[in-house]
C-alpha cells in the first residue's frame, strides 16, 4: 500500500532511536548508561499524584472542553501573571496533549503549502518535521557556536522572504541549554514586527535556569511583541510530568480559536486526570520545582569541567535546561571515526554510553548529553567516554 507523501518525507527521531537501541542493549544484560533522555529523573511531586487520584474518585473521568478545563486555564493565566507579568484571557489559552502536540496543532492551523518557518540551528528534532507535515518549508539559520548557538537580528532579517510566516525561538534551548538575553530578544523582536513575522516562543525549560541567568519571554518586552507571539509551555519539564502529556499555547485569540477547532476534531480534549494534576502543579507548592532545578545545577557544575577535559571536546556552557552539547568533531577524528555519528555508535557499542548525535539537531559536529540522571551515573559515563577517547588516541 502506498503511504501518504507527508509521512514518507519524515526523518525518524534520533533521540528515540538511540534511546531504543540503549534499551535493547540493557535488556541483553549490557551495562549501558543512557544520556539521551529528555526528561527529569524525578518522580512527579506527591501532591500532584494525590490530586490526580482524588479527581478520579470524585468522578472527573469524562470529556472536558477541547481547549482544556476552565480551572486549568485560570491556573495557567495566574502563572503567566505571577512569573512574567503577562495577562491572558481564557480564549487566548489552549491546553493540549503535551507541548509537542500543541506545536503540531499550531503549525497545522498556521501554515499553507509553501509557507516558510525560520528555524535556528541547532534545533529540537521535531520542529522541521512538524513544519513539513503542515505543508510548510523549514528555513534554517545557523546559530554559530562562537555566538553561543544564538542567531542575530541581522541573520534573521536576511532570511525573511515574502513567504515567511514565523520564526521559532527556543530559550532555554534544547539541545544547547543556552538563553537569549533581553537585549537579544528585543533586537529579534524588532525584525519580526517590521516584517509581520509571528514568533513561536518555546519556553518549556523556563524553570530550569542556572547561576545569575534569567529567563525572559519575548512576549514580556512590549504589547506589540506579546500580540505577535505564541508562547508554548507545559508542565513536563518544570514539574517532572513528561508522561502526563499536558502542554499549552498562549497568544492571539484567532489562532487559539483555530487550534481549538482543530483539537475538537483530532483529540477531543487533553486527558482529564492529567489536567487535574496540572492544576495542582501550578496551584500547589513549588518546592519540588526548585529542588529539581538545584539538583540539575549541581550536576552541571560538576560534570561540565570533567567533560571539557576530555581530549577533542569543546562545549559552550549551558545556562538552562539539562543538556550539554559539546563539539566532538576533533575527538571523532582523533579516534579514527569519519563522522560524529560513527563516533556515537562507537561510544554505545564499546563504552556502553548512549548519547544523541548532533546531526538530528542540524549540527553534525556535536553530541547531546542529558544530565537528567544521577550524579553517580554521570560521573561514570564521563569517565567511560574519557577512557574510550584516550585509549583510541594512544592506539
Amino acid at each position: 500500500m502506498q503511504l501518504a507523501n507527508r509521512v514518507l518525507s519524515l526523518t525518524p527521531s534520533s533521540t528515540l532511536a538511540i534511546t531504543a537501541k540503549a534499551k535493547e542493549l540493557k535488556e541483553q544484560g549490557e551495562d549501558v548508561i543512557g544520556l539521551g533522555a529528555g526528561e527529569p529523573d524525578f518522580n512527579t511531586p506527591e501532591h500532584i499524584l494525590k490530586a490526580a487520584e482524588k479527581s478520579m474518585y470524585e468522578g472527573h473521568t469524562k470529556y472536558t472542553p477541547s481547549a482544556g478545563l476552565p480551572a486549568l486555564k485560570q491556573a495557567i493565566i495566574k502563572k503567566f501573571k505571577e512569573d512574567q507579568g503577562l495577562s491572558f484571557k481564557p480564549n487566548e489559552i489552549i491546553v493540549g496533549n503535551g507541548a509537542k502536540h500543541v506545536l503540531y496543532t499550531l503549525f497545522q492551523v498556521l501554515l499553507n503549502d509553501g509557507d516558510e518557518v525560520i528555524i535556528p540551528t541547532p534545533y529540537w528534532v521535531s520542529y522541521p518535521e512538524q513544519v513539513k507535515l503542515a505543508g510548510g518549508v523549514p528555513v534554517y539559520i545557523d546559530g554559530l557556536e562562537e555566538n553561543q548557538f544564538k542567531i542575530t537580528a541581522e541573520q534573521l532579517r536576511n532570511s525573511i522572504t515574502a513567504r515567511t510566516k514565523a520564526v521559532i525561538i527556543n530559550s532555554p534551548s534544547n539541545p544547547t541549554g543556552v538563553l537569549y538575553t533581553e537585549a537579544e530578544l528585543l533586537e529579534l523582536g524588532k525584525v519580526c514586527l517590521e516584517h509581520n513575522v509571528l514568533v513561536v516562543s518555546d519556553e518549556i525549560y523556563e524553570k530550569l535556569v542556572y547561576g545569575s541567568s534569567k529567563h525572559v519571554s519575548i512576549a514580556q518586552l512590549s504589547p506589540q511583541l506579546k500580540e505577535q507571539t505564541i508562547i508554548i509551555n507545559g508542565v513536563s519539564k518544570s514539574h517532572s510530568m513528561t508522561g502526563w502529556r499536558i502542554g499549552y499555547a498562549a497568544g492571539n485569540k484567532q489562532i487559539i480559536e483555530a487550534m481549538t477547532n482543530l483539537a475538537s476534531h483530532s483529540t477531543s480534549n487533553p486527558t482529564t486526570t492529567a489536567q487535574y494534576a496540572a492544576i495542582a502543579a501550578y496551584n500547589g507548592p513549588q518546592d519540588a520545582v526548585e529542588e529539581m532545578r538545584r539538583a540539575f545545577e549541581e550536576r552541571l557544575e560538576i560534570i561540565y569541567d570533567k567533560l571539557v577535559s576530555i581530549p577533542g571536546f569543546t562545549c559552550v556552557k549551558p545556562q538552562g535546561a539539562f543538556y550539554l552539547y559539546p563539539n566532538v568533531k576533533r575527538a571523532a577524528e582523533m579516534t579514527g571515526y569519519q563522522t560524529v555519528d560513527d563516533f556515537v555508535s562507537g561510544l554505545l557499542e564499546e563504552a556502553k554510553v548512549a548519547v544523541i548525535p548532533g546531526s538530528g539537531f542540524g549540527t553534525p559536529e556535536n553530541i547531546r548529553l542529558s544530565y537528567a540522571t544521577s550524579l553517580q551515573q554521570l560521573e561514570k559515563a564521563v569517565t567511560r567516554i574519557n577512557d574510550f577517547v584516550t585509549a583510541k588516541v594512544k592506539a
